[in-house]
């Protein structure tokens, strides 16, 4: 079944998703520091942001930055990607700065991404997360997913949940 693409850009009251831009690969590179690990150069980042660009050319779907709108801030992503799951069937995935959490920015943002997910024409959704990301699963669990099962990888357990689309 062939799928429309994911709109390049999507609106909520308070945020912006849209395509990555050159600036934003400096912030990009501190949240992936904050994840712990050390900070990708500029040169690594960059290179990350343009495989999301290919990537998201050649499935029609994105991770896509998050900006609010009133201060034009870069704080994190979130969209749609093959990950761990696939095109037809993809993960919604979000990652914010932890100065951001508690203000409901990533249920707003991956709320519009389930829209632009259901009007690609998929069926379903899938995400995966550690154990350890009780935030993630209040997000997830407000989105209307649920726990289909539980995988082990190289860097331990994995809860994938589940949601079907409209």
């Amino acid at each position: 079944m062939p799928y429309s693409p994911m709109p390049p850009r999507l609106h909520t009251e308070r945020l912006l998703l849209r395509q990555w831009t050159e600036p934003d690969i400096d912030a990009h590179r501190l949240l992936v520091a904050e994840r712990g690990g050390g900070m990708p150069s500029v040169e690594e980042n960059r290179r990350m942001i343009e495989e999301q660009r290919a990537a998201s050319e050649a499935t029609g779907i994105a991770l896509l930055p998050v900006v609010r709108r009133d201060m034009g801030d870069f704080i994190g992503y979130c969209g749609l990607t093959v990950g761990r799951a696939s095109v037809e069937e993809p993960e919604i995935a979000y990652e914010l700065f932890r100065r951001v959490h508690g203000y409901g920015f990533a249920t707003e943002a991956a709320h519009a991404v389930l829209g632009a997910a259901a009007a690609t024409g998929r069926q379903r959704l899938w995400s995966s997360v550690r154990p350890w990301n009780v935030r993630s699963f209040r997000v997830l669990e407000k989105l209307g997913f649920e726990r289909d099962h539980v995988s082990t990888d190289d860097k331990g357990e994995l809860v994938w949940l589940t949601r079907s689309l409209p």
